[in-house]
């Protein structure tokens, strides 16, 4: 299996869709299904029937899982590609632009 280029935690862009441009954080990864879900981004609304646990119901918003392809990390509000580099003996993520080491 391949190393995840976008891990739980990184700051990324939407590169396309309704939410293009906005930035999140990675607060869920999936790497079977190659989707990651990002805090603030890909708002999915659900209707819920009223339960015993929420007496309410109504519209229920959360985040939906969006394609891997759909994001990149950010380095000063642009967005950059990952490489790989064996620095110091230790594979790390680096960013293409500025060449920076991505924690993680």
């Amino acid at each position: 299996m391949a190393s995840a280029k976008i891990k739980k935690g990184d700051q990324v862009i939407v590169l396309s869709g309704k939410d293009k441009g906005k930035t999140g954080q990675v607060v869920q990864s999936l790497p079977k299904a190659d989707k990651v879900v990002v805090s603030g981004v890909n708002i999915a609304i659900r209707h819920k029937k009223p339960t015993q646990d929420a007496p309410e119901g109504g519209l229920v918003r959360s985040e939906a899982p969006m394609h891997v392809s759909k994001v990149a990390h950010v380095v000063d509000g642009k967005p950059t590609r990952v490489r790989f580099e064996v620095r110091d003996g230790k594979k790390v993520r680096v960013a293409v632009k500025g060449g920076e080491v991505i924690n993680g």
